[in-house]
């Protein structure tokens, strides 16, 4: 249980959501300056990408920890608590450490006429407390983005671009050049790029602008052909990703490290089993895709029962349409998040698509779902990441700790 006095700052923290997300560089700059972060020396993994980032970053956390590396992780949305998303190689950031760190952010910030948002205030704590953990190593996720995203105040050894696609088109763009643009923005003059197969058009952006900026480009052809701990053929891609990323850092690694990284790694709602379901927060077109492609991998044959909700902004149609072919009937419902769509709306799109007919059950929330689920179904939870944290908290017994959370 969180000190009373601890959840006060806690909960300031999540309330700077309501300043929203804004984009740009130069709040974040002033408050890294003022707190004097990044600490000297330490040295920095930038990864940005659609689909894939999070699990490319859990693969070079898990291989630095494999080599015994005191690495940060910094990344997000948490799926049960804000602890989540700054770790270090043995552990989180405890409820106590988040709260004498915000109290002194917001100490920092009183009076500042353009305020910091959520995510600036969570980057400054996160660099902070790796700071103090000594942290020589830290691997960094992009929120939104990366051009103008706060991660991007900070430069790093090497940057990681994993697969563009089509997400937050509002405010990235509404073409894959577009959007690959942003995502290039992360690249530095004269530091290495990582990424992989792409889109002609996405390829083309990163391969322009890394020439443009002199930075050395390697681009991953084949998967990783070993084992991992994360079940998909495009998990292996991820993992080649990582493990090409760590030497473009200039990490001189033992295959049997990288090996033993790989297949240790922990990253969850990714084709998570828990209690007889599947947890996947696959939110978009091409997660819903490689979603599909590893339940026909996993299950030959076998059709889902889908529990299914989403958030507002994002093509809900096309990852129906996408997880059509699998799914024997679906669930749809609510959750605990301010975005989350009304049942009402996801029946409306699933009925707008022109499927053959599935059965359909609207559920008012995630416990409501799971207690209708019959002993030894097949069953698929999907469409949202803050879906998925929620309905992990419950099958994990750990309600009492979950924080719904806007970002």
């Amino acid at each position: 249980m969180t000190d009373p006095t601890a959840q006060t700052e806690i909960d300031w923290l999540y309330s700077t959501q309501l300043f929203g997300i804004k984009l740009g560089l130069e709040n974040v700059q002033r408050l890294l300056r003022e707190l004097g972060l990044p600490m000297a020396g330490q040295k920095f993994i930038h990864v940005a990408g659609t689909n894939g980032k999070g699990s490319t970053c859990a693969f070079m956390h898990s291989i630095l920890k494999a080599a015994g590396i005191n690495a940060g992780l910094f990344t997000s949305p948490h799926l049960i608590h804000f602890g989540e998303r700054i770790r270090d190689a043995e552990r989180m950031i405890t409820p106590a450490e988040i709260a004498a760190g915000v109290n002194r952010l917001r100490e920092r910030v009183a009076g500042w006429e353009l305020h910091p948002t959520f995510f600036e205030l969570t980057l400054a704590l996160a660099l902070e407390w790796f700071a103090q953990q000594r942290c020589p190593w830290v691997v960094l996720e992009t929120g939104l983005g990366g051009r103008l995203d706060a991660t991007n105040a900070i430069t790093p050894e090497v940057s990681v671009i994993t697969p563009i696609g089509w997400d937050h088109m509002d405010m990235l763009g509404d073409t894959l050049a577009k959007i690959a643009a942003e995502k290039a923005g992360i690249i530095k003059p004269g530091v290495p790029v990582v990424t992989v197969r792409q889109e002609a058009e996405a390829l083309e952006v990163i391969k322009r602008t890394a020439a443009e900026r002199g930075a050395a480009l390697t681009v991953v052809d084949a998967p990783w052909d070993g084992e991992t701990g994360l079940a998909g053929p495009h998990q292996r891609w991820n993992a080649a990703m990582a493990v090409a990323a760590l030497r473009a850092a200039g990490f001189e690694l033992e295959e049997k490290v990288i090996a033993r990284g790989l297949r240790e790694v922990q990253w969850p709602a990714r084709f998570q089993r828990v209690g007889g379901c599947i947890v996947d927060g696959a939110h978009n077109i091409d997660a819903a895709q490689v979603l599909a492609q590893t339940w026909r991998e996993q299950f030959p044959g076998e059709k889902a029962e889908i529990i299914f909700g989403a958030v507002a902004g994002k093509d809900t149609a096309a990852v129906l349409r996408e997880l059509a072919p699998i799914a024997g009937c679906w669930h749809f419902t609510g959750f605990e998040s301010p975005r989350a769509l009304p049942v009402e709306t996801l029946c409306g799109i699933w009925d707008g698509l022109g499927f053959a007919a599935r059965p359909v059950t609207k559920h008012e929330g995630i416990a409501d779902a799971l207690q209708a689920m019959k002993p030894g179904a097949r069953v698929l939870i999907a469409g949202s990441l803050y879906l998925a944290g929620e309905a992990l908290a419950l099958m994990e017994d750990k309600a009492a700790a979950f924080e719904k959370s806007a970002q």
